[in-house]
């Protein structure tokens, strides 16, 4: 997660912004949008792995806890929303758009939306254990725990764009 939506952006992501919504008509929704920039998990190292995904196009769902965003004090993410995709030493990478969201017990999460989240082998087996250290991790430092029970906001998006800004749907 580690989604600060408040921070203003920073001179490189908001050239990358800038860069996409010149490729866009003059009446896209997305010229008066507000966008966000974040970077993935909870260490450098995560932030570029997942952002890796993403660009490769395998990374297309996130998770992520309502007590993340209740602890930041900023809203959970919504359908529509842009943000930024960022590496963990701040270098944008792409922008994508949230797309659905679901609110689900932990141990309710399916199949097909760890495939989605695209990390190590696609599978729930891998999903529940890289789930089960991070969002252990991120409960432990709040002060609570994780069960089958916990909510997860399952968070599906679309890759609009990469590093030179172009939509992708532009470009092919």
């Amino acid at each position: 997660m580690g989604n600060d939506l408040d921070a203003p952006l920073t001179a490189a992501a908001a050239a990358l912004w800038r860069a996409y919504v010149a490729h866009l008509p003059a009446d896209h929704p997305h010229q008066t949008a507000r966008v966000t920039a974040f970077a993935f998990g909870d260490s450098a190292a995560l932030a570029d792995e997942l952002a890796a995904l993403v660009v490769a196009g395998k990374k297309r769902a996130t998770a992520s806890l309502p007590v993340q965003f209740e602890s930041e004090s900023v809203a959970p993410p919504a359908a529509g929303e842009v943000s930024i995709v960022m590496r963990g030493d701040g270098t944008p990478v792409g922008i994508i758009e949230t797309t659905d969201i679901r609110l689900v017990p932990f141990g309710e999460v399916d199949a097909e939306f760890a495939a989605t989240e695209g990390e190590g082998d696609g599978s729930l087996a891998y999903w529940r254990e890289a789930h089960t250290d991070f969002f252990g991790r991120v409960v432990a430092r709040l002060g609570g725990r994780l069960d089958a029970a916990t909510p997860v906001h399952c968070e599906r998006f679309r890759l609009l764009c990469c590093g030179d800004g172009r939509p992708l749907d532009a470009v092919r």
